[in-house]
């Protein structure tokens, strides 16, 4: 039941710094928000996942494939972690996955654009991963329990993930002219999808100020988009990139100003219609139905194990 003095003493443990646990009290809209914040990362680990796995078999030597493999097997990792957080807040696996496939949940818009290149292995690495970062490690100060631990491991692992593209973008860059192209090429097409990774600006979010004041988000998205920013322009700049926005400009205090986002691009991925939405969906809805038995099977081995034991 929710009343002003449960409120009261909710908001002065997020005042305090003390993180909120599983079984402790919490407004609903609270708990909501949670679940379709976490839902959404998770669904954005895993299906993250397709862009890359579609490159292992074709990766350009054996240490590319093994690294490749091992970034792949991380962000399936990351998902298991969120699915499991999320679980905490008393919503099932299953029906966060149905609301997934049913077009109820979300995932990152990044993940609905083609990655026809090796190069683009390399974009998605450093720019992809390099935004997840930005955002992750905020999110280890969230003011959730289970959220922010998750987050740690996370971190620690997407910041392999971001080198191993850097190196792929630094590479291919000190290769041929065709080579040089390429990686130019897949720089072009992430750069402003991972832009757009970070959300619509603040003022254009109607959750954010509930967000920020539950300290579930502790910085704005404006704020770590120019983060990111920040970080990137001289790494690409470093390698002979050129940034593809011609008002780009470096300012007085460090910072770079950019043209803004083409943000009915954004809405219109988001509402489903990008170049891979209903490719992702239909591949993840596949694999998860091919998987059935694999549940059932642990499930009855479970079960199995059960009953010895209490026999015992």
């Amino acid at each position: 039941m929710e009343n002003a003095k449960n409120l009261e003493e909710f908001q002065a443990k997020i005042d305090a710094e003390i993180k909120i646990e599983p079984k402790d009290w919490m407004p609903e809209e609270y708990r909501q928000h949670l679940i379709r914040q976490m839902s959404q990362h998770a669904h954005s680990e895993v299906i993250g996942m397709q862009p890359e796995g579609n490159w292992i078999t074709r990766s350009p030597s054996l240490r590319a494939r093994k690294i490749l493999m091992a970034k792949v097997q991380d962000e399936g990792g990351h998902g298991l972690y969120l699915y499991c957080a999320t679980e905490t807040l008393g919503v099932s696996r299953e029906q966060l996955i149905k609301w997934l496939h049913e077009g109820k949940a979300k995932y990152a818009s990044v993940f609905n654009y083609p990655s026809p290149t090796w190069a683009d292995m390399g974009a998605i690495g450093w720019l992809v991963d390099g935004a997840a970062i930005v955002n992750q490690v905020s999110l280890q100060r969230t003011s959730y329990g289970p959220y922010s631990r998750a987050m740690v491991r996370i971190c620690k692992e997407e910041s392999f993930h971001q080198r191993q593209g850097y190196e792929i973008m630094a590479t291919l860059m000190e290769g041929t002219a065709e080579q040089k192209k390429m990686a130019q090429e897949a720089f072009e097409r992430w750069w402003w999808p991972s832009l757009m990774m970070f959300g619509p600006h603040d003022g254009d979010s109607p959750r954010s100020s509930n967000a920020m004041k539950w300290k579930i988000k502790r910085e704005t998205n404006d704020d770590l988009r120019q983060q990111f920013i920040d970080k990137t322009i001289p790494q690409a700049e470093l390698i002979g990139l050129k940034i593809p926005d011609a008002n780009y400009k470096l300012l007085e205090n460090g910072s770079y100003e950019t043209s803004d986002i083409d943000w009915d691009e954004f809405w219109n991925v988001i509402k489903g219609n990008g170049p891979c939405n209903t490719q992702r969906i239909k591949q993840h809805a596949a694999a998860h139905d091919n998987g059935q038995w694999v549940r059932e099977a642990a499930i009855a081995y479970n079960e199995k194990k059960e009953q010895q034991l209490k026999l015992a």
